[in-house]
C-alpha cells in the first residue's frame, strides 16, 4: 500500500505506519507564516485552536512576557501538549472547536478571552461565544499558504490533518475511485466531503487512531 501525508510525519509516526507494511511519501501541502501583531492587549484568558498558533505566540518575546501564567483553554491534545512544555496550565482541552465553544459558554460564561488563531479557520469558537455575548478579542498571528502539488504516480491513499490541506490537494489533484482517505477528524472530514465520501475517520484527532484505521484498512484490503 503506498499512502501520501499531506505534512511531514513525526519519525516515529512515520516509523509505526511502516511497520504497517505501508510506504509513506510527504508533501507539506500547507506552510505557515507569521503575522507581526499590533494589539499587545490582552483579556483574562487565553484559547488556542492549533499548534501553530502556541508556537509563534511563545516565540515572540513580546507576547509570551504577557499571556505566561494565565488560563488556557485549547483545541487538541497536541496543542495542550505543547503549552504544557512551555510551562503553562490548561484549564480545558477538548477534541474539537465546538465542543470547547460549549465548554465556555456552560462554565465560563462570565470569564473574557484572547483567542489567538490563523487567518485562515472555521469559525466555530467565535460564532457561539458571539451568540452568548461573552467577550472575544481575536488574535490572527499566522497565514496559512497553500503549498499545492501535482502528483501524477498513483497512491493508494492520501493522509489530511487540516480542511487546509484537503483544499490545497485537491487544487492540484483529481480524485481516483482506487484511493481511498483517511482523516484526523470532523473539520478535515466536513471538508473533504465536498470532494469525496470514500473516506475513514479517526474516532479521536490523534495519532493513534489514525495508527488504528491505517492498520484496519491495511488488513482488509491488503494483507
Amino acid at each position: 500500500m503506498r499512502l501520501l501525508s499531506t505534512k511531514i510525519l513525526d519519525l516515529n509516526f512515520k516509523f509505526q505506519i511502516a511497520q504497517i507494511g505501508i510506504s509513506i511519501f510527504e508533501h507539506p501541502f500547507i506552510k505557515i507564516n507569521s503575522i507581526p501583531l499590533k494589539n499587545f492587549k490582552f483579556q483574562s484568558s487565553f484559547i488556542f485552536s492549533s499548534q501553530n498558533a502556541v508556537k509563534i505566540a511563545f516565540e515572540n518575546p513580546q507576547i509570551k512576557k504577557q499571556i505566561g501564567g494565565k488560563r488556557y483553554f485549547c483545541v487538541g491534545e497536541k496543542t495542550k501538549a505543547l503549552l504544557e512544555k512551555n510551562g503553562q496550565k490548561v484549564i480545558k482541552m477538548t477534541h474539537n472547536a465546538s465542543d470547547l465553544g460549549f465548554h465556555i459558554i456552560k462554565t465560563y460564561k462570565n470569564e473574557t478571552f484572547s483567542f489567538f488563531c490563523g487567518k485562515l479557520r472555521r469559525h466555530e469558537i467565535e460564532s457561539l461565544l458571539a451568540k452568548e455575548k461573552i467577550s472575544l478579542q481575536i488574535h490572527e498571528i499566522y497565514n496559512t499558504i497553500y503549498n499545492s502539488k501535482k502528483f501524477d504516480n498513483q497512491f493508494d491513499g492520501v493522509l489530511f490533518f487540516s480542511p487546509s490541506a484537503v483544499n490545497s490537494f485537491f487544487k492540484k489533484n483529481n480524485w481516483s475511485s482506487k484511493v481511498h482517505a483517511f482523516s484526523i477528524g470532523k473539520s478535515t472530514s466536513k471538508t473533504l466531503e465536498k470532494f469525496t465520501r470514500d473516506f475513514t475517520e479517526a474516532k479521536k484527532p490523534n495519532e493513534n487512531e489514525l495508527l488504528s484505521i491505517l492498520n484496519s484498512h491495511y488488513l482488509k484490503h491488503y494483507a
